[in-house]
Parts: structure tokens; sequence; C-alpha cells
């Protein structure tokens, strides 16, 4: 199925999209909010840029933006992956829980806040370009990874990155020496157990860009895990 989502309500093109059964290529997409919003089982590939809130609450499937993607990408996902050509705005994976984002380019604010694990579910987020300030924000499961692949003599994340961290774990592909992290963190460069993880997680994320992975495995990665499971227990009166 295909859709003209040129001058389309975003409710309509949801309605549109849900009557498909499996495939839908959206065509002309401009802003549009909540596209597959709940949705799972489908196969949809967006020409355009996506509005607000990609994917929402997806429960599995495929979702492909050709171009860039605007805030809260994967907000509450469960299930499936998002892939994106091009940049996405802030707090991408807000409370993601499951499933895996795939970005080309850059991330805004607040990517990973909230980002959880439970069980066999373990949410991914690659981002192949630079993070913006406080990446991984309460992070509380999941993996994150920043790749900074255009631009890698540049500080790969903005400020406060890991801010009350208490779960999961990061990577990023710098020395860090100029990332100012938390207290409550610690971070490593990463040894040999790490890359075969990283090499694993970044396997598909380099087939779909067309990467040569042991090119993007070749510069140092620094590893970020929390060391504390509660990281503002001396705010509370019983703890």
């Amino acid at each position: 199925m295909r859709v003209n989502a040129n001058g389309l309500e975003h409710r309509v093109l949801n309605d549109m999209i849900r009557e498909s059964k499996t495939t839908c290529t959206v065509d002309g997409c401009c802003g549009q909010r909540f596209i597959a919003a709940g949705m799972s089982d489908k196969k949809i590939t967006v020409n355009g840029i996506s509005g607000n809130a990609l994917g929402a609450y997806l429960n599995g499937g495929t979702i492909t933006v050709t171009a860039n993607a605007q805030d809260a990408v994967g907000d509450t996902m469960n299930e499936g992956t998002i892939v994106v050509h091009g940049n996405i705005g802030d707090a991408a994976g807000y409370a993601m829980r499951g499933g895996r984002i795939y970005v080309r380019g850059n991330a805004g604010y607040r990517a990973g806040i909230h980002m959880k694990a439970y069980k066999e579910k373990v949410p991914l987020m690659v981002i192949g370009g630079k993070a913006g300030s406080f990446l991984g924000e309460y992070q509380a499961g999941g993996i994150i990874i920043v790749l900074n692949l255009e631009t890698p003599d540049e500080k790969c994340v903005g400020f406060f990155p890991c801010t009350g961290m208490h779960g999961g774990k990061m990577f990023l592909r710098s020395d860090c020496r100029d990332v100012a992290f938390p207290k409550q963190v610690t971070a490593r460069p990463a040894d040999d157990e790490d890359i075969a993880l990283l090499r694993s997680y970044l396997k598909e994320y380099c087939k779909l860009f067309k990467l040569d992975i042991d090119n993007v495995l070749s510069a140092p990665f620094t590893v970020v895990t929390p060391d504390s499971k509660n990281p503002y227990r001396q705010m509370y009166v019983a703890n």
C-alpha cells in the first residue's frame, strides 16, 4: 500500500496506515505526528520528515524514515525496530523498554531518558553521529551507543551525560577525556569483551547503513556503567 501524506492530518494518515495489511509506504510526509503509534507487525517506510512521537508505544514491526525525525522517536516503545537515515530530535527512546532504534545522524537532548529493561527485553539505541546534553538521563536499563562517525575529533556528547543513571550500559566511541561524567557512574576504556559485545550490537546497524564494522570498531570506546542502583538515596529520610 502507498499513501500520499501531503496535506493529511495525522489521525487520517494513521487510519490509512492501519488499513494496510503488512507493508506501507508513506510519501510526502511533513511533520505528521504519532505515525504508527501503538502499531505492530507492519513494515512502514516514511519518505519525508516525521513529526513527534514516531513509533510511540510500538509493539513490533519496522519503521524506516528516509529523512529526519522530530522529538520523542520510539516513546515507550515495547518491541520492533525504528531506522532513521537522518537526524532525530529530543527525548528519543523516552522510557523505551524494548526494541531497537538505529539513527544514522545526530540525536538531540535527553536521548534514552528513562530507558529501562525487563527480563528478556533489553532495548538498544545506536546513534551514528553526536548526542546532545543529558544523554541517558535516569537510564535504568538497556544499551545506548554513540558512534560520532562524522566528526570524531569533536566531543561526542553534550553536557551532563548519564545524570541519574542507575542501570543499563553506554558505549561511546571516544576516549571521553573531554566529557564530565557524574560521580555515580564509572567510565572506563572498552576491553576485548566489550568490543565483542559491541560487534554483536552493531552488526545490524552497519548492515543497514552500509558501514564497515571493523572500521567502526577500530577507534577507542568508553564504557559507562552506574555505581549505584539508587543514586539519590541520600535525599530521603528512610534509605
